[in-house]
């Protein structure tokens, strides 16, 4: 996928209200405030081993969140889909710009972007 810290911020973002107010809290303060297990378990008042743990149990859970439900992975692909969609249209716009497109070139683009959309449409929830 992408580096860690991106990735669980990212599960997070989609799976954080299923964790427990612990997990969220730790996790929280951990990779969106990039605090240090030391100044984590200081704020807890915890042992530091005990910020690791939940940590780590943590950062299981999420991804097994993700392997079961796919939230994340659906979103990345619309959103590949979407990127898709944009550079077919600012085709046709740059088409039109020019006087040299006909309108075989325009069919041809306005289909990619309905499959493309048919396609979105079809895999969302």
């Amino acid at each position: 996928m992408f580096d860690k810290m991106l990735q669980i911020s990212l599960l997070y973002d989609f799976y954080g209200q299923l964790l427990t107010e612990k997990q969220q809290e730790v996790v929280q303060l951990y990779y969106n405030n990039d605090y240090s297990l030391g100044e984590i378990s200081e704020q807890l008042n915890v042992s530091r081993q005990a910020v690791y743990d939940t940590i780590k149990r943590t950062e299981k859970v999420l991804f097994e969140y993700e392997e079961k439900l796919g939230l994340v992975e659906k979103f990345i692909n619309t959103q590949k889909d979407i990127e898709r969609i944009l550079e077919i249209v600012e085709k046709i716009e740059h088409q039109i710009g020019s006087a040299k497109a006909d309108l075989s070139d325009f069919r041809e683009e306005i289909k990619r972007i309905r499959t493309i959309s048919m396609d979105i449409l079809e895999n969302s929830p």
